[in-house]
């Protein structure tokens, strides 16, 4: 959906609902964003000053040659959305039915990831034309795309009505609503009808969403339900990942437990939990990784008083071999380290903020709890709960006699089935949505 931080696009938003104009037609918002163009121009300079000319579709001829005519354009605003479109890319290059698509980002971080992700499955790569038409239009006079799809939010609507009146087909993948979203679909319905109707096919991850569609007047016809390609993408990470170097670091005696994502207060629990455990089973040891990597010497510290500490820079460099807590300062490792753990703990769940990302270590099916609050990953939860992959705890007494427990081989079992069994029942997203995409556009 429209990006709010883009001064641009707020900025029009925000007048058309003081000024009452809740009948925003296509006409006037492109009038609008063509007029408010020039004055907003210097911040937007300043801000997306890497990549400017290609915001403005101002390509050198160098980079007119690499892009490829009549392809697929995949637009996958940041890091997030890149890592949902990672499957579908996986799946067109099985398929080979089209050759590479063109990737577009909006951040340097999105284009990154995708050349980490996916850079042999891209055609190339550009930063995402502005949404204003003269912009629009030039764009897709050096691109012209046989099929554009678009991951998760990022709509713009001059974009959309300019191939919709090209005849270029149109794609929302892993489509997704937010209660923001939705509450400003549902203010100016007529106009959102005509933006999301200028799409071929609508295929979003839930019913929830497909509901939110209709409610604008969209016939249903053209809105699928597909399923989350972040489950695809999840899967796809663990298959590839390389767990040589984490084994290396926990490897030894005694199993390893794992506090994730911790938030200030969860440390505390955590390390109470392992001193319980630690004194049934003393060969025990923990990796503590706070959700927020500056905090590691704050943890670190306070981990001392429990037990001998190292932090993983230290570990890594062979200062402190020996270590009965871990406590990681650097991002991007969490998830392997969910591969070589016993049992872990899901921060952010008994400290309210809302709940980390269970779903990575379900990815390894290795049994691990979390707290009562949990809004932000509600649907997995309940899910993982039902299915015996997660445990409700809500002190360090029920995380430690979870820990205990994980170490038998029956809940390890429960904990494999059960996690295996809701990515299969949520898995396959995107060949679901490429076999739509294909369909819709006569590709046999």
């Amino acid at each position: 959906m429209w990006k709010t931080g883009d001064p641009l696009g707020s900025f029009t938003f925000t007048n058309c609902s003081r000024r009452g104009w809740h009948d925003l037609t296509p006409f006037l918002y492109r009038a609008l964003i063509s007029v408010l163009y020039p004055a907003f121009y210097p911040r937007l300079a300043r801000k997306y000053a890497e990549g400017l000319d290609e915001r403005r579709a101002l390509y050198p001829e160098e980079k007119r040659r690499e892009l490829p005519e009549n392809s697929l354009w995949i637009h996958a605003v940041s890091v997030g959305e890149v890592q949902s479109a990672w499957p579908l890319l996986e799946q067109i290059a099985e398929d080979g039915r089209v050759g590479k698509p063109l990737l577009s980002t909006t951040t340097a971080t999105g284009r990154d990831m995708a050349f980490r992700l996916a850079g042999n499955l891209v055609s190339g790569h550009i930063f995402y034309p502005w949404d204003v038409p003269r912009i629009v239009r030039r764009a897709l006079d050096a691109i012209r795309p046989k099929g554009y799809i678009v991951i998760e939010t990022e709509i713009w609507p001059s974009m959309l009505f300019e191939l919709k009146r090209r005849n270029i087909p149109a794609f929302l993948v892993n489509g997704r609503f937010s209660e923001r979203t939705a509450a400003n679909i549902r203010r100016r319905p007529s106009f959102w009808r005509e933006v999301y109707d200028s799409f071929s096919l609508l295929l979003v991850r839930s019913g929830t969403d497909r509901s939110l569609l209709l409610e604008t007047g969209l016939g249903d016809e053209k809105i699928r339900v597909t399923g989350d390609c972040k489950i695809d993408a999840l899967l796809l990470r663990r298959k590839k990942a390389d767990l040589s170097w984490a084994k290396k670091i926990a490897g030894g005696a005694g199993p390893v437990f794992l506090a994730g994502s911790t938030h200030q207060g969860e440390e505390t629990v955590a390390l109470d939990a392992y001193r319980i455990v630690r004194s049934k089973l003393p060969s025990a040891r923990l990796i503590l990784a706070p959700r927020h990597p500056e905090r590691s010497g704050e943890a670190a510290a306070l981990a001392r008083g429990y037990a001998p500490t190292a932090l993983l820079s230290e570990a890594e460099s062979d200062r402190a071999a020996d270590w009965s807590v871990l406590v990681i300062d650097r991002i991007g490792v969490l998830f392997d380290l969910y591969g070589v753990a016993d049992s872990a703990f899901i921060g952010g769940s008994i400290v309210d903020k809302g709940g980390q990302n269970i779903m990575e270590p379900a990815a390894f099916g290795i049994p691990f709890s979390h707290g009562p609050f949990m809004r932000d990953f509600v649907d997995a939860a309940e899910g993982l709960g039902k299915k015996g992959a997660a445990v409700l705890v809500r002190d360090a007494g029920e995380i430690g006699a979870h820990w205990m427990r994980s170490l038998e081989e029956e809940e390890k079992q429960k904990a494999r089935t059960g996690a295996g069994e809701f990515f299969a029942a949520l898995g396959g997203a995107a060949a679901v949505s490429l076999d739509a995409i294909y369909g819709e556009m006569n590709l046999r």
